[in-house]
């Protein structure tokens, strides 16, 4: 149960409100390709118009190099969400100073204003208090919504708490009551599918999985980096070789944990392997099974380099179709997935169609999470790649619980703290 103050837990009439969104959406030439984090905000400001109060919503975007980077400006966010709420929505050239202070005197109850990116100013990732009081100065209520953001000590989340009246906003209690509940009282059994590119990112978690979920199944980059561990040549892919370590210590971590009880970690049989990342780039199946998954507990074992099959000019870009279907049959056991990562390179777009030539093994594993093969579970996807892929798809509101957080999921997961919950006032 959350047990901070939310927006419902206090009396909002005649407030001016700071709420902290979490608007770092993608943008292409000046146009917003992904509005997703954005529409999850809305039952937050519904509810706070539904209060008459006057609305002013800060947020980040992106990574500015400079206090005047057109490219990370939130203009085309606040002409978005003028769209999607049918109002206006009035924006302010900074977040602090005159122009902000005149712009939020301006605006009545009922009304939005969105402020200029908090990035411009570095004094928001240094966590400055000056500068937070500045923002504070703007309000009488603070509401922290940015779900995504709340791993980070910054001024717009946790300084500012020192400054105002801070709670959490409905998406905020949302996102951490979901991710709490399904790590510590899953319905099980409990499945975790993990990708990405670094193991050292995601350690905390895939720990944390391999002590409480029933299968562990590994894909994406980070894949190749346990490949290497159990001696298999993985060529020109991408893969971390100080992670090697790391993966050899979750291997064994794994096989223990499989000789006390019912536990599978699938690292892939079979993969996809290209020259080069290129969409007419051929491709070719590779199968390499007999050398890992069986005998897991009697790792180390010596599997000689000539019984790969990569070639030496060539790289591992999506799980294979063997690895695809087991991670697939997994899930018609589960009654609880957490997806964090994909299974491949993703981002190269097909010549025809919405599926990339190395989002074969991604789309499979979507395909058995939707319950296309006659069991559908509940799934928790978390994580920008994973969160990205499924809502070009149009799939988001198939699936039980999508995040909006990255870090901040991956960190709640983890079994970590939030600073910028933490810092919000306590229910009684």
């Amino acid at each position: 149960m959350f047990t901070k103050k939310t927006i419902k837990d206090i009396d909002l009439t005649g407030q001016t409100v700071l709420l902290r969104a979490d608007y770092n959406v993608p943008l292409d030439d000046g146009k917003i390709t992904d509005d997703y984090r954005i529409k999850q905000s809305l039952p937050t400001i519904q509810y706070l118009l539904d209060h008459n109060v006057k609305l002013i919503i800060c947020s980040h975007l992106g990574r500015p190099t400079g206090p005047r980077d057109i490219s990370c400006s939130l203009f085309p966010v606040a002409k978005r969400l003028q769209q999607i709420l049918d109002r206006p929505v009035e924006f302010a050239t900074d977040c602090v100073g005159e122009s902000a202070t005149k712009a939020a005197a301006g605006i009545k109850s009922g009304q939005v204003l969105l402020l200029e990116n908090l990035r411009f100013h570095p004094e928001e990732e240094a966590n400055d208090d000056a500068f937070a009081a500045q923002l504070a100065k703007l309000a009488d209520v603070f509401v922290q919504d940015g779900f995504g953001v709340v791993h980070r000590a910054h001024a717009s989340t946790e300084a500012i708490t020192h400054h105002l009246p801070s709670v959490a906003g409905l998406l905020l209690e949302s996102e951490v009551d979901t991710i709490t509940q399904v790590m510590l009282a899953p319905e099980r059994p409990l499945m975790a599918i993990v990708g990405g590119a670094k193991i050292a990112d995601k350690i905390d978690i895939l720990h944390r999985f391999i002590e409480i979920a029933d299968f562990v199944a590994v894909g994406g980059a980070m894949a190749n980096t346990f490949l290497a561990a159990q001696g298999i040549n993985v060529a020109d892919s991408l893969y971390d070789k100080t992670d090697v370590p790391i993966a050899q210590d979750l291997i064994r971590r794994a096989g223990r944990e499989s000789q006390k009880r019912r536990f599978i970690f699938a690292i892939p049989h079979d993969g996809v392997v290209v020259h080069k990342i290129d969409k007419t780039a051929p491709t070719r199946i590779v199968d390499w099974s007999s050398h890992v998954i069986a005998d897991i507990e009697q790792y180390p074992r010596r599997v000689p380099t000539s019984a790969s099959r990569v070639h030496a000019d060539e790289m591992i870009v999506d799980i294979g179709p063997f690895s695809g279907s087991f991670i697939a049959g997994g899930i018609q056991l589960a009654n609880t997935v957490i997806w964090n990562g994909t299974m491949g390179v993703t981002e190269t777009k097909s010549l025809q169609g919405p599926i990339g030539p190395y989002a074969h093994g991604t789309d499979l594993v979507i395909q058995a999470l939707l319950g296309e093969f006659g069991h559908k579970p509940f799934t928790l996807i978390g994580g920008g790649d994973t969160v990205g892929y499924v809502e070009g798809r149009k799939l988001v509101k198939s699936f039980g619980h999508v995040s909006t957080g990255g870090g901040a999921s991956l960190e709640l997961m983890g079994g970590r703290t939030l600073p910028g919950v933490e810092a919000l006032e306590n229910k009684k």
